[in-house]
């Protein structure tokens, strides 16, 4: 009767932790067949901007989006603030200048600063939503598959406030590094990306939103 007991408990647990899994990943896929549009073009068919210095790295099993470049003319400061009111995500600090995003956002070296023309490129880590939590930033973004179109992002420099429209999202192979291109060479773009679907790192979410 105990073994029978403990075989029971431990079917139980497995049964809780499949479900745990396999329900955030069954809700994206059904996202992504229902509500994403996989014809949006966010970024620009005939290449405008250079991706030199820009590659795909392996950091440990992660493959990632990392640069050799650096800036022109020296950041005056090292970290600033991302807020995404409609998620309810007040609190990432985004490090300036960096290709480590395990205890913090990553502003990818070389793409702009906030409020300049280009595209501001975030990184920041994804997981299972019952993960998140404030502070947590392995699963900083764990909800950024809900944003909407017209949501807004804002980015807090030294007390300057810039606000940013998302224009659109997309799903992409992990090694496209074409997304750290703005859409054109005159706007004021910030693009967000982070793993999909939850709890894996097969492809990248990615959000454009534009300065206004």
């Amino acid at each position: 009767m105990l073994i029978r007991g403990i075989c029971l408990l431990f079917l139980s647990l497995g049964i809780f932790l499949l479900v745990q899994v396999a329900m955030p990943f069954l809700a994206f896929k059904f996202w992504e067949v229902t509500a994403y549009q996989k014809d949006s073009i966010l970024v620009d068919p005939n290449p405008g901007g250079d991706i030199t210095g820009f590659a795909v790295e392996n950091i440990g099993d992660f493959p990632a989006i990392v640069s050799k470049n650096s800036y022109s003319t020296y950041a005056q400061y090292r970290q600033f603030y991302l807020t995404i009111p409609s998620l309810k995500l007040d609190w990432p600090k985004v490090i300036v200048n960096s290709n480590s995003f395990e205890d913090n956002l990553a502003l990818l070296p070389g793409s702009a600063l906030p409020g300049e023309r280009g595209n501001v490129f975030i990184t920041g880590h994804s997981s299972l939503t019952q993960l998140y939590k404030e502070g947590n930033y392995k699963a900083v973004f764990a909800h950024l598959p809900e944003i909407k179109r017209d949501d807004e992002i804002d980015l807090n420099v030294l007390g300057q406030q810039y606000k940013y429209k998302v224009e659109g999202i997309k799903i992409v192979d992990p090694k496209d590094i074409s997304v750290v291109k703005p859409p054109d060479k005159v706007g004021r773009y910030l693009t967000l990306m982070t793993c999909v679907p939850p709890g894996f790192n097969t492809k990248r979410l990615i959000v454009l939103a534009k300065l206004y």
